[in-house]
């Protein structure tokens, strides 16, 4: 990969003369906040070049170059140009972007947003980098069938909404739905790949891992108040548990830079005006008896401890984790037997990598741990299926 990077091209590039400060800030800002690095910067390469894979059930795609470079990048774009490409997926040619590029969400950011980050973009350093081509198989390769896809499933000029500076209510919507495009990963999609709306934040499987609900019921039923679920995105921890997979880079590069007003207006987005009560944790025994409670003395209670209040620095907490209290066994299964990288969450909180157990235990060990770990600590009194592990780790070597 690093044979593929190319340095800036020396100094910033003005921004646009009619771009103030002021404006260059917005953007900067606005840019986080609807996590446009998490797509457009590959791993350890410079930010906003492009080259980081997305995966599809059609193929990878590969996020574009987004830096003011004349050859690779945007930087023969006119404002009209950025607009039409952010919230209409079509570039200046006229070639269809993938709805990869979440521009059915982005479609109701506001001109005054879009500006902002035009400015913010044009003001960076120009890359002379190309980001790797997007090459799906046939049919997916042809674009003119994107033309048929967006007749039936991006929205139109009938749904233009402007909640950019309104009410906090209407401020949440937008971060939520429009720049945080959280709909992107936790709508379930229709065998099409466009979002289900009638669905919206059900939930979703994405890289193999569970994108869970953030409807009220789902997150009060897993515990989350509006407290802890501002902290978890202000800080990417709380009680339930830390940001992982692919919500890690959304808390690196998006939320963790957010005002609190911001973050107390998502949380109230997703929790409503009157959110229900958290459901409490089912009182469960304490029995250290079994095939899963010794698998778990074995392997986890040096990090977790053999009560499972987990370890500063170190290792999260057990009672009530998210993953745990999840309807599903999957995210849990895969943790178990892939592991964890190390995080960073601030300047001196982090959390070391947990190894993965793929070579360590088998299907039954993982089934028979995930049981218990979700009966003791997560509120469930069914039994993980093997035949279930199977197929999400299964999945996974794929």
């Amino acid at each position: 990969m690093a044979g593929l990077l190319v340095a800036a091209t020396g100094v910033a590039r003005a921004a646009d003369p009619g771009a103030d400060t002021d404006r260059v800030e917005r953007g900067r800002y606005l840019a986080r906040a609807a996590d446009c690095a998490a797509c457009h910067t590959s791993e350890g390469g410079t930010p906003y070049a492009g080259g980081h894979p997305i995966e599809t059930p059609f193929g990878t795609v590969y996020g574009t170059n987004i830096t003011p470079d004349d050859d690779y990048g945007i930087g023969d774009y006119s404002a009209d140009d950025f607009h039409r490409a952010l919230t209409e997926g079509e570039l200046p040619d006229g070639t269809q972007l993938y709805p990869a590029m979440p521009y059915t969400d982005y479609h109701g950011i506001s001109r005054a947003d879009s500006d902002a980050l035009y400015a913010y973009f044009m003001s960076l350093d120009p890359v002379h980098q190309q980001s790797t081509q997007t090459d799906l198989a046939w049919p997916f390769s042809m674009r003119w069938t994107l033309n048929a896809w967006n007749w039936l499933f991006a929205p139109d000029d009938s749904d233009d909404s402007d909640d950019s500076d309104d009410s906090t209510a209407d401020r949440g919507r937008y971060l939520v739905d429009t720049l945080g495009h959280c709909g992107a990963c936790h709508t379930p999609r229709n065998a099409f790949g466009a979002v289900e709306s009638d669905h919206r934040l059900e939930g979703a499987v994405i890289g193999g891992y569970e994108a869970p609900a953030l409807t009220p019921d789902a997150l009060a039923g897993r515990g989350w108040t509006a407290s802890d679920l501002t902290r978890f995105l202000r800080d990417g921890r709380s009680p339930q548990g830390s940001m992982y997979s692919e919500m890690y880079p959304v808390f690196h590069h998006s939320t963790r830079y957010l005002r609190e007003d911001d973050l107390s207006a998502m949380t109230r987005a997703l929790l409503g005006d009157d959110p229900p009560e958290p459901t409490p944790l089912a009182a469960k025994s304490s029995t250290m008896d079994g095939q899963g409670a010794q698998l778990y003395l074995d392997n986890c209670a040096g990090c977790h401890g053999s009560d499972g209040r987990g370890v500063a620095q170190v290792a999260s907490a057990m009672p009530g984790n998210t993953t745990l209290r999840l309807d599903s066994p999957r995210n849990l299964v895969k943790v178990i037997h892939e592991g964890i990288e190390a995080r960073s969450f601030g300047t001196f909180e982090r959390v070391q990598a947990m190894p993965g157990f793929a070579d360590d235990m088998d299907a039954d060990q993982i089934a028979a741990l995930a049981t218990w770990l979700r009966q003791r600590w997560g509120g469930h009194d069914d039994t993980v299926d093997t035949a279930a592990v199977e197929d999400i780790i299964g999945a996974s070597s794929d």
